[in-house]
């Protein structure tokens, strides 16, 4: 465990909220001070609940803490997408995002809370990127492709939106065995 984000002996997962819970609706709250112990204490929490759920990326709302918080990249390839490529840690406090260009891609999403599904959702392609890390320190930098992807829709939930509300259109959303027996997404390894 890194010790910059705290210390969790007993990884404290938490239980991520389902589509339907009203808290991941709201319009998440600004943190005012990274250095709190409790918003420490909330990279952990998210840190660990997006590892035990081979999640890519995870919001604090989804955790039932409505702040603007959020962790992507395990730094490690994920099993739930297995064909996008690592992406590094990254913590993102009171994140701000706009895009670079005008080209969207649609690509297949999934999100913890709302498990079991996929869609097909048009995201920018190309960034620029500023927020906090867990320890103060500025980030402005520019993200591209399945980063930017994993960003918007991360940053998504601190706004009360979730994928499915960018979906353009409802034939391409589905169970992923459906999907996947059908050819519409990759096999996921089991």
């Amino acid at each position: 465990m890194d010790s910059r984000y705290g210390n969790s002996q007993n990884m404290p997962v938490r239980k991520v909220l389902r589509m339907g819970h009203p808290l991941l609706r709201l319009i998440a709250e600004p943190v005012v001070d990274v250095r709190a112990p409790e918003i420490q204490q909330l990279i952990v929490d998210l840190r660990d609940t997006m590892h035990a759920s081979s999640g890519a990326g995870l919001a604090a709302p989804q955790i039932g803490t409505s702040r603007r918080v959020v962790i992507y990249g395990t730094g490690a390839p994920n099993p739930r997408y297995p064909h996008a490529p690592v992406l590094p840690e990254t913590v993102l406090i009171n994140p701000l995002i706009s895009p670079i260009g005008s080209t969207m891609q649609p690509e297949w999403e999934g999100c913890l809370s709302v498990p079991g599904l996929r869609g097909k959702v048009q995201r920018w392609q190309h960034l620029r990127l500023e927020a906090i890390d867990a320890m103060g320190q500025r980030i402005e930098r520019e993200v591209e492709h399945f980063e930017a992807r994993v960003v918007q829709h991360e940053c998504d939930h601190l706004d009360g939106l979730l994928f499915p509300d960018r979906l353009e259109s409802i034939p391409h959303f589905g169970f992923i065995e459906e999907l996947i027996a059908s050819g519409e997404i990759p096999p996921i390894p089991a």
